[in-house]
């Protein structure tokens, strides 16, 4: 039961290439405090990517940001798309929001998105 809520390494995106494909080929939903870009990864399971540059912000802010980011991913992954690779961008008015901010924004962006594409 505890794993089924855990962020193993099979569900992160950690290769340069895929980050690329993503970038490459996805598409893209923007909300308040996040961009999402996502394709599909042939796999049963969706993976999460967190892109920040080292000059946003400062390293604390740079890092509770992407923590904030995987706890809403890890604590709403059953209400999300299978079999995506999701790269998720934060704005740049980031006012830092709470986790289940973050969480329905993710999934209300893509499944807006998603929508009609059979998954």
């Amino acid at each position: 039961m505890l794993k089924a809520q855990g962020f193993s390494r099979e569900e992160r995106v950690r290769e340069r290439k895929d980050f690329e494909r993503v970038f490459r080929e996805g598409r893209c939903a923007r909300g308040r405090f996040l961009q999402v870009r996502f394709v599909a990864n042939g796999l049963a399971r969706s993976r999460l990517g967190i892109a920040l540059s080292r000059g946003w912000k400062n390293a604390v802010a740079r890092n509770r940001t992407k923590r904030l980011i995987r706890e809403a991913f890890r604590t709403h992954k059953a209400a999300l798309p299978k079999g995506l690779d999701l790269i998720v961008v934060p704005a740049t008015n980031w006012r830092e929001p709470h986790v289940e901010e973050i969480a329905s924004e993710i999934v209300r962006l893509l499944s807006r998105a998603t929508e009609g594409r059979g998954s």
